[in-house]
Formats: structure tokens, sequence, C-alpha cells
């Protein structure tokens, strides 16, 4: 998928939509957690994060699906830009962006998932304790086969898409499988 450094670029995966609103009927909080150093390395204008955020709320709204909070980190260690360089919490594994979400929310941890296409997904989930789902689309087909293996920490589940994972949480849920 790349960095989306143009709102040209954003793309609503198939099914996404229908993922959020089945999380919105289910009671879940539907909340975005994403680093985002693309602006760290000058790829894009650090602004172009909060408007593709907006884009892609808008354009789940429009489908009928509510996010109900996006938390980004900016920073990179490396950054060329002078006050996005640190090594922060808030950039994934780190629980930086989970921690805000949290106190901006009533959020029940033992019924909180991390859904994501990167192994520092997984272990966001671990340090957070909570679990972790591993989607196939964008990075995911290539971390599971390439990554993962080399990795201790390893999801409670791999899913094709988005869809699948909520699907698959949803039953989880309905269940009360332990993770």
């Amino acid at each position: 998928m790349g960095y989306i450094n143009h709102v040209s670029r954003l793309k609503i995966l198939a099914r996404a939509a229908e993922a959020v609103r089945l999380l919105n009927r289910s009671g879940f909080l539907a909340i975005v957690v994403s680093n985002q150093a693309g602006a760290a390395r000058g790829y894009f204008p650090t602004p172009l994060i909060e408007t593709v955020n907006e884009l892609m709320k808008t354009s789940l709204e429009n489908m009928g699906a509510r996010l109900d909070g996006i938390f980004c980190c900016p920073h990179h260690p490396r950054s060329l830009i002078p006050e996005l360089r640190m090594d922060c919490d808030c950039r994934k594994p780190g629980t930086g962006l989970i921690d805000q979400a949290c106190s901006r929310f009533e959020i029940d941890m033992s019924r909180s998932y991390v859904v994501g296409d990167r192994c520092d997904d997984i272990e966001l989930a671990r340090r957070c304790g909570i679990g972790g789902v591993l989607v196939k689309t964008g990075y995911g087909r290539g971390e599971a086969e390439y990554v993962l293996p080399t990795r201790a920490e390893k999801p409670v589940h791999i899913a094709e898409e988005l869809y699948d994972a909520v699907l698959w949480i949803l039953e989880k849920e309905k269940t009360g499988i332990p993770q």
C-alpha cells in the first residue's frame, strides 16, 4: 500500500466499511491507531495526516460506518524534520496511542483488540495485554510469511482482511472463548 502522500491515494478497502458498521452495531468502539512516519521522513507535509484522516472518516460515514477516534504518531527517531525526530511512546509498538484513546474514551480493555497488518501491531497488543489480530491486507501477507516466523509473539488470529477479523472477534466475544 505504501505511504498515502496525496489524498487521491486513499482507498477504502472492500468490506472495510461493512466491518466498521458491524463493530458500530455490536457496541464496539472503532478506533484507528496509526504510525505516520511519512511526514517525519519528509514524504508529505504533516497537515496531510489530518486531511487524509478526515477524508477517511467522511468516506466511511458516507457508507454508514463510524470511526469513533483516530490517533496518529507522526514521529520517527531518524526524522528529517527536527521537531518530529524522537523516540516516543506513541510510535507503535509503544502504547502511547492506546493510552491516548483510553484517556478519551471509556474502553473495556478486556474486550479490546488490535487489528493490523504489521507484526508491530501484534507487539502493541501484547504490551497492552489484549489480543492482536493480523490481517493479510496491506503489508500483512508479507509480514505473516516472512516476519512473523521470526517473532516470539504471535497473533491470536490471522485474517484475510478487516471484515474477517471483525467476524472472528464478534464470534469470539459471543462465545466467550478465552484469548
